[in-house]
């Protein structure tokens, strides 16, 4: 990796991360393509950047996160991650090796974009419109719905959180909230242990150069991330998912077709 390959990855980890259409496989596809090495430090560099941009969420809901007077907003949002915390902890073995199977993750990508094109039709009444209606069996519900990107790369964690949401009388805009909500101590876990595990496993692979390439990737998709999260609200406020389902088809197909003429 190089610094123009680590600003590359952050961009679309930046883009991707709250679009859904499964920023982990966008990555994974871009690392191919990049002819990135899937070693340790190119797993760790993909989660750290993606806790580099969810921290975009605690700046922009900044008065949701730090009022700490609003017990059940933490409480929820702890018993929503914890399905996703177990699968995770169970199948890291099984999620490392589908992400080294570029055709499983196009074909991920291709099944969830058909899914995406009756979504707006299936869940268009949504009746809870405040955080505070959700309770706590819908967040666990919805964390349940996590466990699905968890396991599947390439699904998209936005994706099936949203979809949970609605799942669950969530409005549209409410839904994409509280994915970003617990997107953060979602992934916060994740960096936690990946960083963990480095430093147990191969410490080496934190050195200097190491380091700055996390901290630039980790910027970059921060900032990135910044607009991305404000257009999503618009463009999901306004046109639902059906062009989102329409990308994940035609890129799922293109890659797929490259993938069997052996191009990638």
């Amino acid at each position: 990796m190089d610094n123009l390959k680590a600003v590359v990855l952050a961009i679309i980890e930046g883009i991707t991360e709250f679009l859904p259409v499964s920023s982990t496989g966008h990555m994974a596809i871009a690392s191919a393509f990049l002819d990135i090495e899937s070693d340790p430090f190119t797993k760790l560099f993909e989660v750290v950047i993606q806790f580099g941009a969810i921290l975009s969420v605690v700046v922009l809901y900044w008065r949701k996160f730090i009022d700490f007077k609003k017990f059940s907003f933490y409480a929820k949002l702890l018993v929503a991650i914890l399905p996703a915390l177990a699968f995770g902890a169970l199948f890291k073995k099984h999620i490392d090796n589908m992400l080294e199977k570029p055709l499983f993750i196009s074909l991920v990508l291709l099944g969830g974009g058909v899914l995406l094109l009756f979504v707006d039709r299936w869940f268009k009444n949504g009746s809870v419109k405040e955080e505070e209606e959700i309770s706590y069996k819908k967040g666990f519900i919805i964390g349940l719905y996590q466990v699905l990107a968890v396991i599947l790369p390439g699904l998209s964690r936005s994706a099936a959180t949203i979809v949970g949401g609605m799942q669950q009388k969530l409005t549209r805009s409410l839904a994409a909230e509280f994915s970003f909500f617990l997107a953060v101590p979602t992934m916060f876990a994740a960096t936690a242990k990946s960083l963990l595990d480095i430093v147990q496993e191969q410490p080496e692979v934190l050195n200097t150069e190491g380091i700055q390439y996390l901290l630039l990737g980790s910027a970059v998709a921060f900032v990135v991330a910044l607009l991305a999260i404000r257009f999503f609200i618009r463009f999901l406020q306004q046109n639902g998912f059906k062009a989102f389902g329409w990308y994940r088809i035609a890129l799922g197909t293109v890659l797929i077709m490259l993938i069997l003429l052996d191009k990638l």
